[in-house]
């Protein structure tokens, strides 16, 4: 879920307010209470075999052709590229066991900025890069992670989340089936050119606590906010800075209570630079549990409950796209073998607020 990386989109057109990309402590009672069902506005169609995670890239020419890339997770599976009407643009097969997806912008690559999506390949343990829109690999064929970890499952990659920081730097922080309990789970590296224009890898950092309890799959980056969010699967939700400069202290721990199953797709929806919410699957429930977004304290402010079932992954932006989507989009995985994309105003309702729908 996680997903979340379009500083350099944000700054080349002004005004846009994005969510990049994927739970807290209870708050008043009040604001606990479900809503019914919400329905999506769209309806892609179905993939293959299994959707697992979402991504959103939005077209900084004309916002209403932006796509959804999603995962089709199996050992001969695919990413696939819906436009906004849920139809199927594109299919990018070959691809063993895609897992999660993530989207960032303007990586300089041959002397180019380049928008690309990353997904994270189990079975090869490796990440896979693609240009958009066009979706060209610029990975050489891939690039290993978790490399010398020799753990079961140790290096079955689940988890994908990249950083852009405000110097333009991108970083991917991946996240594997299981790890170790030493506050290592989570392995970052910086992507640059490789001298041939194609993306290179370094490790700069490993961090993050885990529970044990399950796994770690959901990973969202706040680059405004410079934080990065994690599912800790049955446990809770953990933050960290996503500046590997600024240490591997662990700022914050919540989605404590409250969730039926597993704690899964994370989304940040993007009201201000640093206002907005948190998006936490409650896979189980076929809820959302909606908490703030600034600092470090975020205090749920709402549950929804949505027609996608079983949800995993999600994504979200907050920038208008078409006459549908006027105040964002929120498009959620669910167990059918499609992604719901559901308006902003639907998942709001009367308590949350809506991002700006001029520019």
């Amino acid at each position: 879920m996680i997903k979340r990386n379009i500083a350099l989109l944000c700054t080349a057109v002004p005004g846009l307010l994005c969510f990049l990309a994927c739970a807290g402590s209870a708050g008043s009672a009040k604001h606990h209470a479900a809503d019914s069902v919400i329905q999506p506005a769209v309806v892609t169609a179905p993939v293959q075999f299994d959707s697992d995670d979402p991504a959103i890239w939005v077209n900084p020419v004309n916002p209403a052709q932006s796509l959804v890339i999603g995962t089709d997770k199996s050992a001969e599976g695919a990413l696939y590229v819906f436009d906004l009407q849920g139809k199927i643009k594109q299919v990018v097969s070959g691809l063993q066991r895609p897992n999660n997806v993530d989207i960032a912008y303007g990586l300089l690559l041959n002397g180019k900025r380049v928008d690309f999506a990353v997904t994270t390949e189990r079975i090869t343990h490796k990440l896979r890069f693609f240009s958009l829109p066009d979706m060209q690999p610029i990975d050489g064929g891939g690039i290993p992670v978790f490399e010398g970890e020799t753990g079961k499952q140790y290096r079955d990659l689940m988890g994908i989340a990249v950083y852009t920081n405000q110097k333009g730097e991108h970083y991917a922080i991946a996240g594997r089936k299981t790890g170790p309990q030493d506050g290592t789970y989570l392995w970052q590296y910086l992507l640059t050119d490789n001298g041939a224009g194609q993306v290179k890898a370094t490790l700069v950092r490993k961090f993050g606590q885990y529970s044990g309890k399950k796994e770690i799959e959901a990973i969202a980056v706040d680059n405004e906010a410079g934080y990065v969010y994690y599912s800790d699967e049955q446990h809770g939700v953990r933050q960290y800075y996503a500046d590997p400069e600024k240490g591997n202290e662990e700022l914050a721990f919540f989605g404590t209570t409250g969730f039926t199953e597993d704690h899964e797709g994370i989304s940040i929806y993007k009201t201000r630079a640093k206002k907005g919410y948190l998006l936490v699957s409650d896979q189980g429930a076929n809820k959302f549990h909606i908490f703030s977004r600034e600092g470090t304290h975020h205090k749920l402010l709402k549950v929804v409950t949505v027609a996608a079932s079983h949800s995993d992954g999600s994504d979200a932006v907050s920038v208008p796209l078409n006459d549908t989507f006027r105040h964002g989009l929120f498009v959620v995985m669910s167990d059918d073998k499609t992604f719901h994309y559901y308006r902003w105003e639907d998942i709001a309702g009367k308590q949350l607020e809506l991002a700006p729908t001029k520019k």
